[in-house]
């Protein structure tokens, strides 16, 4: 029997998810190329420490799903969390936030990510992952609730230790920033953590009673 589950079923089962990284810049033959390599869940690209424009970010998510393999990108900053709505209307199907630190930054872009009643995500979504306009607003909005991913990225000693506040209904995915994540703790040598597997065993440790995947310690395959 086939696996009819969606990927946000599958996060929430705590079950890997396999991604591939790409550049925006990429042509639609480099890409298929690059997603040929394996079967990805995903395909990431990185806006925090890489040049973003509108239009070359539409081509991309187009060229994406035209291959069959929806989009992710981590934002710009940590405060442009009220921008997500906005980068998803571009095409996009999951958003990574990085650096997050505080309760505020995660409801900011659980509002941002999500239509209402769970969200407050405007309305319009003309490139969107899904839609089409034979889509009504609220069956389209449903299908968005039920399915987008949001991550969160954890790159500090704090955002370690206060993971349970972190963790709230609507984050799909808690990832990790390992060379950030690894400066805070030299930052902090009286810190609880000597090494970014304590780190992450921590964070397997608050989470396994809450539905939320925590992901993979350390990956060179894109493995989350």
């Amino acid at each position: 029997m086939s696996d009819t589950r969606t990927l946000k079923q599958r996060l929430h089962a705590k079950e890997g998810i396999n991604i591939a990284f790409a550049t925006l810049e990429m042509s639609e033959a480099e890409l298929a190329d690059r997603l040929s390599q394996d079967a990805y869940d995903l395909v990431h690209i990185d806006a925090q420490h890489t040049p973003l424009g509108d239009r070359r970010l539409v081509r991309f998510c187009q060229m994406a799903r035209k291959l069959g393999v929806p989009s992710q990108m981590r934002i710009r900053h940590t405060r442009e969390a009220y921008m997500i709505g906005r980068f998803l209307d571009f095409g996009l199907f999951s958003v990574v936030v990085p650096q997050v630190e505080t309760e505020a930054t995660v409801d900011e872009a659980i509002q941002s990510f999500y239509y209402p009643p769970i969200g407050k995500r405007s309305w319009w979504p003309q490139f969107a992952y899904g839609y089409d306009r034979s889509r009504e607003t609220r069956e389209y909005a449903d299908w968005w609730n039920a399915n987008g991913i949001l991550v969160v990225q954890l790159e500090s000693v704090d955002a370690i230790l206060n993971v349970r506040k972190l963790a709230r209904p609507g984050v799909d995915l808690l990832a990790f920033g390992a060379a950030d994540l690894g400066l805070s703790i030299e930052a902090h040598p009286k810190s609880p953590f000597a090494s970014f597997e304590e780190c992450h065993a921590f964070v397997v440790e608050q989470c396994a009673d809450l539905d939320i995947k925590v992901g993979a310690s350390r990956s060179q395959t894109g493995q989350m």
